[in-house]
């Protein structure tokens, strides 16, 4: 039998370098004619709901809508000036290394769009899965538009998550040509952060009554602090008997031309037990500020760059106004300014709608997670250091109605070390439902979110909320507290109809802590002082943060008994034994999600699409 390696062929010898650049001369083609093909007029404004300026200046705006049949999310970025190209992508917590990127980049002649990543010392690639994929790329007069699909899960190990949650959007701003991808050097680039809850919920809008009303809390036309981060306080008033109404939805007020600048904004009832509270407009840190101020800590209304308005369920309206509800309202606006603008002026704030006509239930908020004390806290070089808060079950079986409560939004909360934040429900010792969960939690972006379903929760249910910190930039020990830079861990979540538990908190039995103190004490060379005059951070701070103390310290969070916190309005505790209460038993857990992969594509070459963009300056 003749072998067939050494038959004969008719057909005429190419070298395969000849072929190789058929190839991809041929594939080249073909792009160029999708791109054109695709390309037609601008997506129309009602197909990208959410929107958010990427940069300072506004020269980047990135709008998207969400797919959850396709399990997809629809990006369209406007580049308002185009340079040389331009870096977007997401990565953990907003860094470049490690980020999973789509990049539009030119030579100065060609552009080329494609889908890279960045290692761990910040140098590009070209992904070998291309998962961002570009629909469209169309000149309009006011910049370029892309228009480009993501997956939420690729199942590509070099591409990034879109979960629930928070999501760290990058830019980088291409302002020289370059020969390749792997020429471009991040470090060189005008570069940038921008965080957002990418998925939103998808809900309906519930239809607004003839009888709503709106009321505008904004700035005075303040003139913004020339500095980074400034944190503004504006007192408000309600008109003198002003009678109980109900807000059903809020909105923000953005200042035309200070989208970028106006980061987030809150709404504060003011505590009713005072009869008034002087008048202050100017920074929230001032020493100017009236002390009464710190009393104005009910939430009413808060938005962050990027949430759209804010709608209560048609059943239930958060109350205000009336017999027992102060009339006194703080703004509080952050204003984030890196580029150090000088002079602009702005007067936004948030419009709230509200009814007269009250709905069948008052909404209510409660705070979950940990009491603020110092006798939870996080040792110093922690990278993932968790601490947990619980309501129990005795407190939600005393508390709550036979019929239970619905929790329909959330807002997560932390100081600067939280990284994660997640509260889970449990029933009858097992998980049985996630209320609310952020694995990129970030403390700079805080948010109340409505949730993807209604979680209803009955008499003798447990709500346990878990954050996970990071202190590898400190070297002593972060207590909980008030202060910026001690530590939080709350869910304060928005349900109806409202009752009397206002507050379902815990914290370490402080017994149990001084027996570690002690245990510290017994077991280190340095002497650690236990007087009863010093102080719990005191103590803290003065521990040597070995291995073993570390760990000894992780295991009594995760035993001892808790001190419970099942207050009334009033702060008063509701009656019974809420001391050296037993930590709720878990015996069965949720199982962690599993990426759902979408169907495998046709194979594509790992090579970028060229776009046909004309000339692009210098």
């Amino acid at each position: 039998m003749q072998d067939s390696r050494s038959k004969p062929c008719s057909c005429p010898s190419l070298k395969l370098r000849e072929v190789a650049s058929m190839y991809f001369t041929m594939v080249a083609a073909f792009l160029v004619i999708l791109v054109v093909a695709l390309q037609g007029s601008a997506p129309r404004e009602s197909d990208f709901p959410y929107k958010v300026p990427l940069d300072p200046q506004g020269l980047l705006e990135l709008a998207w809508n969400v797919s959850y049949p396709e399990q997809a999310v629809h990006f369209q970025l406007l580049i308002r000036e185009l340079q040389f190209g331009l870096l977007f992508g997401m990565s953990d917590r907003g860094e470049f290394e490690n980020a999973d990127l789509a990049v539009l980049w030119s030579d100065g002649h060609n552009s080329y769009f494609g889908d890279a990543w960045s290692d761990a010392k910040g140098q590009l690639h070209m992904d070998s899965q291309q998962d961002y994929q570009l629909l469209r790329a169309r000149r309009a007069p006011e910049g370029l538009y892309l228009l480009f699909r993501r997956a939420f899960s690729t199942c590509d190990p070099k591409d990034y998550l879109i979960e629930d949650g928070t999501v760290h959007l990058i830019y980088g701003i291409l302002e020289k040509p370059v020969r390749s991808l792997q020429a471009i050097n991040i470090s060189a680039l005008r570069r940038g952060l921008q965080r957002v809850q990418l998925l939103k919920p998808n809900i309906s809008i519930p239809e607004l009554p003839g009888d709503v009303k709106t009321m505008e809390i904004t700035a005075p036309d303040v003139v913004i602090p020339s500095q980074e981060t400034t944190y503004w306080c504006y007192m408000a008033e309600l008109p003198a008997g002003f009678p109980k109404h109900h807000i059903i939805m809020y909105e923000p007020v953005v200042t035309a031309g200070n989208e970028a600048l106006v980061h987030h904004m809150e709404v504060f009832q003011c505590a009713a037990e005072f009869d008034s509270f002087p008048h202050y407009n100017g920074p929230c840190d001032s020493k100017m500020k009236p002390e009464r101020l710190n009393y104005c800590r009910h939430v009413l209304a808060a938005w962050a760059m990027g949430a759209q308005a804010f709608y209560y369920p048609e059943e239930a309206g958060l109350a205000f106004g009336g017999p027992g509800s102060s009339r006194y309202l703080r703004l509080e606006i952050h204003y984030h300014n890196p580029l150090v603008f000088k002079g602009r002026r702005d007067s936004s704030g948030i419009r709230l709608y509200y009814t007269a006509t009250l709905r069948p239930y008052d909404a209510g908020i409660m705070e979950l997670g940990l009491v603020y004390t110092p006798v939870m806290a996080i040792p110093p070089g922690e990278d993932n250091f968790i601490l947990t808060g619980y309501c129990t079950d005795k407190c939600t079986q005393l508390a709550l109605p036979a019929a239970g409560i619905r929790i329909f939004a959330s807002q997560l909360h932390t100081h600067l070390a939280g990284r994660k934040v997640a509260t889970v429900l449990s029933r009858d010792g097992r998980e049985r439902q996630v209320v609310n969960a952020d694995g990129h939690y970030s403390p700079h972006f805080q948010e109340i979110r409505m949730l993807k379903e209604v979680v209803a929760v009955f008499p003798g249910d447990e709500l346990i909320t878990t954050c996970t910190y990071n202190t590898e930039d400190r070297s002593r020990a972060t207590v909980g507290g008030f202060g910026i830079l001690e530590e939080m861990c709350v869910n304060y979540v928005h349900y109806y109809p409202q009752t009397q538990l206002e507050l379902c908190k815990s914290a370490v039995d402080p017994g149990y802590l001084h027996r570690y103190f002690n245990l510290v004490n017994r077991f280190n060379d340095e002497e650690i002082c236990m007087c009863p005059q010093v102080s719990v951070p005191q103590q803290f701070y003065s521990i040597p943060w070995n291995t073993f103390n570390r760990d000894v310290l992780k295991s009594l969070y995760g035993f001892a008994p808790i001190s419970m916190h099942c207050n009334k309005s009033s702060a008063v505790r509701f009656p019974g034994e809420w001391e050296k209460q037993p930590l709720p038993s878990i015996t069965e857990r949720l199982p962690e999600p599993v990426p759902r992969c979408p169907p495998a594509p046709a194979p594509q070459p790992a090579a970028p699409v060229p776009l046909n963009l004309g000339q692009l300056r210098r």
